[in-house]
């Protein structure tokens, strides 16, 4: 009963992933206007998707947040580590 549950789970979720990639990227599409209120095309628009698709996302900055050891970061010495990672944006 348990294994079917999972299956069905799993099948259902997978269905629902790339669903909800679509609709962040839809998302940020619609989000990218100028100043002006007016749509962006070309570069500039595929700037200000990859940027909002990017905010979205976890960056790789923070899988590389870990210790010495390997442990991961938390807390200061995390935020600290990302910054440094990201260029101190």
């Amino acid at each position: 009963m348990k294994k079917k549950m999972i299956i069905a789970l799993s099948i259902a979720f997978s269905f629902a992933i790339p669903s909800i990639a679509f609709a962040d990227q839809a998302a940020c599409e619609a989000k990218a206007v100028s100043k002006d209120g007016k749509p962006l095309y070309g570069a500039a628009k595929d700037a200000s998707i990859k940027k909002c698709m990017g905010d979205a996302k976890p960056s790789d900055c923070e899988a590389k947040a870990v210790s010495k050891d390997g442990k991961p970061l938390y807390g200061a010495a995390k935020a600290a580590s990302i910054k440094k990672c990201e260029g101190g944006k």
